[in-house]
């Protein structure tokens, strides 16, 4: 409300007040001002009490509010928010699992709100698709793992390239990460073999894109060990969906945070590559998963105790 409305405000009760001290009962100013009587001698209590300041509306607010978010809670949801860039969802399970705070998904969306952090920056935000694309996700672990390479950027005044191997096991999630120096099929092979000796189930079936790492020695080697090789159509990332978004949950949460350290070895950077594919597998709380890590969810599909020694 404008101060120029309180202020109109003000002035209509002053003149009821006037009204009554120019000789009419206060039945008639109460039907003229349409108020009630108790409204009546309540305004003219605290006229006579504060002047036309008590005229004045007062705040609304409650004096305590038993069920109100605590700023420390208010603090971790503009830091996640901030440096993750997280959605009300996703912060809800966050502050649940590792800050036993249970906030609902609209409490948190108000708090954003009422901070103006409620919309992302332009390049993190929702883009609407002409057709919206079937999701699917394979009942058992194992029955499909996406595999892809990324492209890491080298640093200034460096020339040395390094390719992040990437293999994502579409029920589960549980990901398996290697940093090389070549992006060639010998080196893809070598990736693959270190996949299928450290995941703790049999994988019937590699999807990739067709990429030259992937094409005929790579193929050729997966059906020696029996193991079936699907190929995306060409130009449709998005069939390898599952590799593809946690990608871009390494570029959000891993690589934006190394905070400038200059790791230009692939020995080096494949030890912190390590620590962050722990923390995803076993404790990052996964949104499509309902909140589960993807041991979790392995635990929940096979019953299986897996250590993380066993994985990482």
């Amino acid at each position: 409300m404008t101060e120029r409305e309180l202020d109109r405000r003000v002035a209509r009760r002053l003149a009821m007040l006037r009204y009554h001290e120019e000789g009419h009962s206060v039945a008639q100013t109460c039907r003229r001002y349409g108020i009630a009587r108790e409204t009546y001698y309540e305004w003219q209590r605290r006229y006579r009490a504060l002047g036309l300041e008590g005229l004045r509306d007062r705040s609304t607010r409650p004096h305590h509010c038993p069920f109100a978010i605590s700023e420390e809670a208010i603090d971790k949801i503009v830091y996640l928010r901030q440096n993750y860039h997280f959605g009300p969802y996703k912060l809800s399970m966050y502050l649940k699992r590792y800050h036993q705070l249970e906030i609902s998904v609209s409490g948190v969306w108000r708090v954003l709100r009422r901070l103006n952090l409620n919309r992302l920056p332009s390049s993190q935000r929702y883009k609407r698709h002409k057709e919206r694309w079937k999701l699917y996700e394979k009942p058992q672990p194992g029955q499909c793992l996406q595999v892809d390479v990324k492209f890491i950027a080298p640093i200034a005044g460096h020339r040395k390239r390094l390719y992040q191997y990437t293999a994502i096991d579409d029920c589960t999630r549980l990901r398996v990460l290697r940093i090389y120096e070549r992006l060639n099929q010998k080196t893809a092979i070598r990736f693959i073999d270190l996949v299928l000796d450290r995941l703790p189930f049999k994988v019937e079936s590699v999807q990739t894109d067709n990429g030259a790492e992937f094409q005929s020695s790579f193929h050729w080697h997966l059906r020696d060990r029996g193991i079936r090789h699907i190929y995306i159509k060409p130009l449709t990332p998005r069939l390898n969906g599952k590799v593809e978004r946690s990608h871009r949950v390494d570029d959000e949460e891993f690589y934006r945070l190394l905070e400038g350290v200059v790791v230009d070895e692939s020995g080096v950077l494949n030890a912190k590559l390590r620590e962050w594919e722990h923390f995803y597998n076993f404790e990052r709380p996964h949104a499509a998963l309902g909140g589960l890590t993807p041991y979790e969810r392995l635990r929940q599909k096979t019953g299986l105790a897996v250590s993380a020694e066993t994985i990482s």
